[in-house]
């Protein structure tokens, strides 16, 4: 997020955030990037210091400032602890001064967004499927637009903003996911992006374990819809058991998306590893991301770039071009061949995954290893056990279980199938000894689980931890 020219001036910064400025070296006047991390702090940044329940950024503002920073945003309430006056004096930096800095970041973002009034702004959020919903409507809306996207997993209360700041004006699309970790968040982030295009990909039980409830989750996403006006565009799934809550009472126009809804649309023919051929309008487009799952997302990607009246050429383009993002559907091939979906689970995705590896004729065996699914709160157990019974009837040689929440399971195997552990050394020594060339193995966690460390062994290398 570099930029030789300021991206915001503190003149124009401060009175919109209601901030005070303390700034001793008159010969700053802005920032021309953007980061809350004092190790990745360019010269001319601002840095901004987010407190956190183990470490407190404002203990990194004199880092920031030495490495290059400009300017730093911080809490009224930190800065005698943190001397933070005396630093930035002493180095001739500036302090912006505001009640919070994470909402200060987003009111900072909600200002730089003004200076792009052409920007057409696509807003994403689901229970799952959101960055590859994402990466393929870029893939093909960005054949004849300039198109920026949040990078990585940027789509938080403090992600989507600093992403926000990678807008410049020569982007015509911007296509912005937005995460859910707390009650009020999609609220926040629609009020920083004010989207033109929103589409919901799902709703599901990620997340449950801070929400409370299905009808919650389905509560906040819909809030993605909540600063439109009657030229707003919210895209919902047909299929969805929440589709008429979810359109319920929402400004703009509400379309309905899915394989149904499209005419073009003439079918499917599954690859196996190799992906997905879709029939459309005559032609024949090969999807390389395998499984229902990564066609739902396509078809919301579709929906998305239909309302930027795309060609089926430039469809069929985008889509043949996208690659597997790290953790989600990624077909690694070695000693054996490894489905690496372990960027994170939850009871749909867990029993998505399995439908497309029961789908698969395999020669050889089958070997599932399973990471716990978190979030779940007061579900988990019944969600675990749910799974214990999937992987209880599925094709599986031998399922290996890792985490806590994963004991759950085991009361669902009947029939010694399942290994459990609660240690990554153990995993990685019993697989090890396990797996054998020419097995189909399956990596299926939530992100805490981080099950790509097993990968060295599953390809032929020893694991070291």
């Amino acid at each position: 997020m570099i930029s030789d020219s300021l991206l915001l001036e503190f003149a124009e910064l401060s009175p919109a955030l209601h901030a005070e400025l303390f700034s001793p070296n008159p010969g700053i006047t802005g920032f021309s990037s953007v980061s809350i991390d004092s190790r990745k702090v360019q010269k001319g940044a601002l840095f901004t210091a987010i407190p956190g329940s183990a470490v407190d950024g404002h203990s990194f503002v004199e880092s920031a400032f030495r490495n290059g920073a400009a300017a730093a945003m911080v809490e009224r309430d930190k800065l005698e602890a943190f001397n933070l006056e005396y630093t930035a004096k002493t180095l001739g930096k500036t302090l912006i001064i505001v009640n919070n800095t994470i909402r200060g970041l987003q009111d900072a973002a909600r200002l730089y967004l003004k200076k792009f009034p052409g920007l057409l702004k696509i807003a994403i959020t689901g229970s799952a499927g959101k960055t590859t919903t994402k990466e393929i409507a870029a893939a093909i809306i960005g054949l004849n637009k300039k198109v920026i996207v949040n990078p990585g997993n940027y789509n938080s209360e403090t992600g989507l903003p600093l992403a926000v700041f990678g807008i410049r004006a020569c982007h015509e699309v911007g296509i912005f996911e937005m995460g859910m970790n707390r009650t009020g968040e999609i609220t926040e982030l629609a009020s920083v992006l004010i989207p033109d295009i929103a589409l919901i990909t799902n709703i599901g039980y990620a997340h449950i374990g801070i929400i409370g409830s299905i009808e919650g989750i389905a509560k906040e996403k819909k809030e993605i819809f909540s600063c439109f006006d009657k030229k707003s565009i919210a895209l919902i799934p047909a299929d969805s058991n929440f589709r008429d809550y979810l359109a319920e009472g929402v400004a703009g126009r509400v379309s309905y998306y899915g394989e149904k809804s499209f005419a073009e649309f003439e079918g499917t023919r599954s690859l196996g590893l190799e992906g997905t051929e879709i029939f459309w309008d005559g032609q024949t487009i090969r999807f390389p991301l395998p499984g229902k799952h990564s066609l739902a997302n396509a078809f919301a990607a579709i929906a998305i770039a239909r309302e930027f009246h795309v060609t089926n050429e430039m469809i069929k383009q985008g889509l043949e071009s996208v690659q597997p993002l790290f953790g989600r559907g990624e077909i690694m091939y070695g000693r054996t061949t490894v489905i690496r979906d372990c960027y994170n689970s939850n009871p749909e995705a867990l029993a998505g995954v399995l439908d497309f590896c029961e789908s698969l004729e395999w020669p050889g065996r089958r070997v599932y290893v399973i990471g716990e699914m978190l979030e779940l709160g007061k579900n988990s157990q019944t969600a675990h056990e749910d799974a214990g019974l999937l992987l209880a009837g599925s094709k599986a040689d031998k399922v290996f279980l890792f985490g806590e929440e994963t004991k759950a399971a085991v009361k669902k195997s009947e029939n010694g199938r399942f290994f459990h552990t609660c240690d990554m050394d153990e995993l990685s020594a019993v697989l090890d000894d396990y797996v054998q060339d020419g097995d189909l193995v399956l990596l299926k966690g939530s992100r805490g689980c981080a099950l790509e460390r097993l990968c060295t062994v599953l390809e032929g290398e020893a694991y070291v931890p």
